[in-house]
C-alpha cells in the first residue's frame, strides 16, 4: 500500500483485540493542507454557481455556497457608496454633506427596492424548491410590472422636487447649491436601483446567487472607473463635480440591469423569462404585492428612522453630518456582506419549505447565524482598533475625523448581535412572513432608537455620539426579538 509522506500507520487495538484495518493518522500539516484544498474547492464552486439543488446535502456547505456570492454581491453594493464618498470628499464638507443627505433620502427607495426583492425571493425560492421553474418565471414577470410602476412615480418626483427635499432635510444654501444636481439624478435614477435589487432578488430566490454577484461587480467596476473621470474631468470627460458621481453611479447600475435581463431571458438561469410571462396575472400579482408590501413596510420603518437620525445630527454642522456619513459608509462594507449571509438563510428557508423540509430550513437559519456572528465579531475588533486610520483615508479634517471615528467604534460594539439579528429577520422574510419583521423594526427603531437618540443627544448633551449609541442599542434589540420569534417556529407554516 502506498502512503503519502505526511501519514503514519500504526496497528490499532481495542480491548486486546487487533483490528483488521490499520488506522491512518494524518499529521497536523497534512490536515491543514487538506482543509485548505477542500475550502478552496467550496469557494470555487460558490463562485461558479454549480450547485444544482440546495435542498439536499450538508447544510453548512449549502450556506457557504450561497453566502459567498451573496456577501460579495452586497460588498459590491456597499462599495458604490464608499467610492462616491472617497472621491467626493476631495470637494469639501458641503459636498460630502450633500451626498449624505441624499443617501438618507434614498433610504425609502432602497426600502421599497429591498422589500420588493424580498417578496420575489420568497415566492421564487418556494417554486424552485418545489421544482417548478415555470411558476417561478411567472412570479418574475409580475415583479417587472411592479418595478416599472414604482420607479415611474419615485423617479419623476425626484427629478422635479430635488431642491425641496434637500431643504426639508435641513441642508444649508451652500449644500443645496452644490448637491442639487446629484440629488436630482440619484432620485431620478430610481429605475436602475429598483431593478438591480428586484432582479437580483429573483436570482437569489432561484439559487443563482453568482449571477446577482456578477451584475454588481459589473455595475461597480464601471462606477469606480467613471467616478473620478466625471467628478474631476479627467481626460475627455467633463468636470461635473459632485453631480458626476451620480452620473457614474447611474451608468454603472444601468449596465448591471442590462446584464441581468440578458442573463434572465437567454436561457442561462435556473428559470427563463419569456414574453408570455409578462402577461398580468392579477391573482399572482396581488399575492406578490401582499408579500412584498410586508417587506416594503419593514424596510420603510427601518430606513425612515435613519432620516430622523441624520436630522438630529444635522444641527451640529456639516462636519458632524460628514463624519456620520463617512462612518456609515465604512460600516456598510460589513453591514451589507452580513446582509448577504442573511440572504443565504432566506433562500435556504424558502427552498426547503418549498421542498417540504421545515426542519432543514430551521437548521439552515442557525448555521447561517453562527457563521455571521463569527464574521461580524471579527470585523468589529478590526474597526474598533483601526477606526481612526481608516476614517483618515476619507478626510483630513480633524472635526470630521473625530465624528467618523466615534461613529465607527460605537456602532461596531453591537456587531455580534447585529449579525444574528440580520439572519433572523431574513429567515422570516424567506419564509414569506414579511410582516413580523415589520413590527420588530417598529419597536426597535421608532419606539426605542429615535427617542433614545434624542434623549442622549440633547438631554444628556452627548451630541451625535448619543445617536451612535442609540443605533447600537436598537440593532441589538432586533436580534433579541428576532431570536424569540424564530424559536417559536410559526414561520414554518407560512404559505406563499
Amino acid at each position: 500500500m502506498c502512503l503519502r509522506p505526511t501519514a503514519k500507520v500504526r496497528p490499532a487495538y481495542r480491548k486486546g483485540v487487533e483490528m483488521t484495518k490499520p488506522l491512518v493518522r494524518t499529521t497536523f500539516s497534512g490536515r491543514i493542507v487538506s482543509r485548505f484544498v477542500d475550502g478552496w474547492a467550496i469557494v470555487r464552486a460558490a463562485l461558479a454557481g454549480s450547485e444544482p439543488d440546495f435542498t439536499r446535502g450538508p447544510i453548512g456547505r449549502a450556506v457557504i455556497l450561497l453566502a459567498i456570492p451573496m456577501m460579495l454581491e452586497m460588498a459590491m453594493e456597499s462599495i458604490f457608496a464608499v467610492v462616491d464618498i472617497f472621491f467626493v470628499s476631495r470637494l469639501g464638507a458641503d459636498a460630502v454633506a450633500a451626498v449624505g443627505l441624499t443617501e438618507a433620502m434614498l433610504m425609502p427607495l432602497y426600502a421599497i427596492a429591498v422589500g420588493l426583492s424580498t417578496g420575489a425571493t420568497a415566492m421564487i425560492s418556494r417554486r424552485i424548491g418545489a421544482h417548478d421553474p415555470e411558476a417561478a418565471a411567472k412570479v418574475a414577470g409580475q415583479t417587472i410590472w411592479i418595478g416599472l410602476l414604482v420607479s415611474l412615480v419615485i423617479g419623476s418626483g425626484g427629478l422635479l422636487l430635488a431642491d425641496d427635499f434637500l431643504r426639508l432635510m435641513g441642508a444649508s444654501a451652500a449644500v443645496i447649491e452644490i448637491g442639487s444636481g446629484y440629488t436630482q439624478l440619484m432620485l431620478g435614477g430610481a429605475f436602475n436601483i429598483l431593478f438591480l435589487f428586484l432582479l437580483n432578488g429573483a436570482f437569489r430566490g432561484a439559487g443563482d446567487a453568482t449571477v446577482a454577484m456578477r451584475a454588481l461587480w459589473l455595475a461597480n467596476g464601471l462606477n469606480i472607473v467613471l467616478d473620478p473621470c466625471l467628478i474631476f474631468g479627467w481626460g475627455p470627460f467633463p468636470e461635473l463635480g459632485v453631480t458626476g458621481a451620480a452620473v457614474a453611479t447611474n451608468i454603472g447600475r444601468g449596465v448591471g440591469v442590462l446584464y441581468q435581463l440578458w442573463y434572465l431571458t437567454g436561457g442561462r438561469a435556473r428559470f427563463t423569462l419569456r414574453w408570455h410571462h409578462l402577461a398580468l396575472q392579477f391573482a399572482l400579482f396581488r399575492r406578490l404585492f401582499e408579500v412584498s408590501a410586508g417587506g416594503i413596510l419593514q424596510f420603510l420603518i427601518a430606513t425612515s428612522s435613519w432620516i430622523f437620525l441624520v436630522r438630529i445630527i444635522s444641527p451640529y454642522g456639516s462636519e458632524a453630518v460628514a463624519g456620520y456619513t463617512i462612518g456609515l459608509r465604512m460600516l456598510e462594507l460589513t453591514f451589507l456582506p452580513a446582509w448577504g449571509m442573511g440572504g443565504a438563510a432566506a433562500t435556504l428557508v424558502g427552498q426547503n419549505l418549498g421542498a417540504g423540509q421545515p426542519d432543514r430550513a430551521a437548521a439552515s437559519v442557525w448555521c447561517a447565524a453562527r457563521f455571521n456572528a463569527v464574521f461580524l465579531t471579527t470585523m468589529a475588533i478590526i474597526f474598533f482598533v483601526f477606526a481612526e486610520p481608516l476614517v483618515r483615508i476619507f478626510t483630513s479634517d480633524p472635526v470630521v475625523l473625530e465624528y467618523g471615528r466615534d461613529c465607527v467604534r460605537i456602532i461596531a460594539c453591537g456587531f455580534s448581535l447585529f449579525a444574528v439579528g440580520t439572519v433572523m429577520i431574513q429567515a422570516l422574510n424567506g419564509a414569506g412572513d414579511t410582516y413580523t419583521p415589520g413590527w420588530i423594526n417598529a419597536i426597535c427603531f421608532w419606539v426605542v432608537q429615535i427617542p433614545l437618540a434624542l434623549w442622549l443627544a440633547e438631554n444628556l448633551a452627548f451630541g451625535p455620539q448619543g445617536v451612535f449609541v442609540a443605533i447600537a442599542v436598537a440593532e441589538s434589540l432586533v436580534a433579541v426579538l428576532g431570536i424569540w420569534v424564530v424559536r417559536r417556529g410559526r414561520w414554518k407554516l407560512r404559505e406563499v
